[in-house]
């Protein structure tokens, strides 16, 4: 300990403190360590002599006794993880005079063995937890897709992110809109899974993908003996399912007028008749719809119900296609591609910037699917560590200017020339625009590179 650390804590008090089985650091008012007792800087590997003065969260891994300086306001029983173990920290502010001049922080502990079981319980419990909370999602709920799981950083969609969270809680119908493409159904996933309805079920269904005479069926359910064909015991319909948590319909726009009818008194009265039945049943299922129509045009051509329409569209959720936030495009292609790499076994590869170009300028009609389409099939048919710009599917390459060969003809002299210029470009072209690494490529000094670029008035900047 450093001199002006010995006029703080005593050497009968140190000798005391390092006699505890508490690990225990203390800071000043800038959060730097004035004192850490001896079995807290043995598990640390420090000398703490070392270590006074220093800021803490330089020395301790997921410290946060600055934050108790800061805001003066102690933390209890806090999760923290160091060098790798899970262990338990309470953190207190020091006060002197009504003013903060500092904190204390202690791990709890019993002993090693002690903790290297305790340890392993915790691991054990939080996997546990981890697996249980995933199959419920997917098998109890049917939603499998997190707010957190959904790709972007744009401000268009971190509009859309606090929204959902604002309408999740409620049990209001929301109507989710954007192309085809966007995402639409992720989002109802996470709807649900952000709202009180999460424990109970998930139900979607696809109105434009189940023929017309099948759909009142799909949806309400049917008896024995209701049609040709129909299963022995009946079968329950999506809102029979969904009683409870929440129904999905994906492309509402496209539903039959007459099964809009049948739709709109569902809503009005929660009840459902099955087909084949007299008996009504009461639901409680949470609505949300999705669509790429312009609806308010449908309902002006008499082809959707306005009525529906108000029905549905309490919050609305506009989803933007990708083409307006393009700053998501490299997360999503990374997203794409580890994932892919990790399906595969390997290793992901990285865009090239002309290929990330490309991908940048291109209007996306089809939106993220289409993207993740095409970072697929760029994914297989690429080799090595990078995709280029020739890799991406043909759609993509659509009105691409490509430079015509130039073909020169003349003396020995030009002509070497000519060749010198292509062999400089091709480098370049394969370094991304390094020219050291270019240099190195071709044998000669990057001075040697330098003079022959500006004697062929070449300047490629990748």
């Amino acid at each position: 300990m450093n001199n002006n650390n010995q006029a703080l804590v005593s050497p009968d008090l140190v000798q005391a403190l390092d006699a505890l089985d508490e690990w225990l650091v203390v800071v000043d008012a800038q959060a730097r360590i004035v004192f850490l007792n001896q079995p807290y800087a043995h598990f640390l590997g420090l000398k703490r002599d070392e270590v006074y003065g220093q800021p803490v969260i330089e020395v301790i891994e997921n410290t946060q006794m600055h934050r108790v300086v800061e805001t003066g306001q102690p933390e209890l029983s806090r999760l923290q993880e160091v060098r790798g173990r899970h262990m338990i920290a309470n953190r207190y502010p020091i006060r002197q005079g009504g003013k903060v001049v500092g904190g204390i922080g202690t791990v709890l502990f019993h002993d090693t063995h002690e903790w290297r079981q305790m340890n392993t319980q915790i691991k054990a419990l939080v996997s546990e937890l981890d697996f249980y909370r995933r199959a419920l999602d997917k098998e109890q709920t049917g939603a499998r897709f997190h707010l957190n799981d959904l790709i972007g950083r744009s401000p268009q969609i971190q509009k859309v992110n606090e929204k959902i969270k604002k309408v999740a809680a409620g049990d209001a119908s929301v109507l989710i809109r954007g192309e085809s493409g966007t995402g639409k159904e992720l989002y109802a996933h996470a709807l649900h899974l952000l709202s009180e309805r999460s424990r109970g079920p998930f139900i979607k269904i696809n109105c434009a993908a189940i023929p017309e005479n099948l759909l009142e069926a799909e949806l309400f359910g049917y008896e024995e003996g209701a049609f040709t064909g129909a299963k022995k015991g009946g079968k329950q319909g999506k809102f029979q399912l969904a009683d409870g948590g929440t129904l999905f319909l994906d492309e509402i726009g496209d539903m039959p007028l007459s099964m809009q009818a049948k739709l709109l008194r569902v809503l009005q009265d929660r009840e459902v008749e099955a087909v084949g039945s007299n008996r009504l049943v009461k639901v409680d299922v949470r609505l949300v719809t999705a669509t790429h129509q312009p609806l308010e045009k449908r309902v002006e051509l008499g082809e959707f119900r306005e009525d529906l329409y108000y029905r549905i569209n309490v919050v609305s959720v506009e989803l933007p296609p990708l083409r307006e936030r393009r700053e998501d495009i490299p997360a999503l292609a990374e997203h794409f591609l580890n994932r892919l790499a990790n399906r595969t076994g390997r290793r992901a590869p990285k865009l090239t910037a002309q290929a990330l170009t490309r991908m940048l300028e291109y209007a996306w009609p089809g939106n993220v699917r289409e993207m993740e389409n095409a970072i697929e099939s760029a994914f297989y048919l690429s080799q090595g560590h990078k995709i280029s710009l020739q890799a991406l599917p043909a759609a993509l390459m659509e009105g691409l200017e490509v430079p015509e060969p130039v073909v020169y003809r003349g003396t020995l002299k030009e002509r070497l020339a000519a060749a010198e210029k292509q062999i400089l470009e091709e480098a370049l072209l394969a370094c991304d625009g390094n020219r050291l690494l270019a240099a190195k490529l071709l044998g000669i000094s990057k001075t040697s590179l330098y003079d022959k670029l500006a004697k062929h008035l070449l300047n490629i900047d990748l």
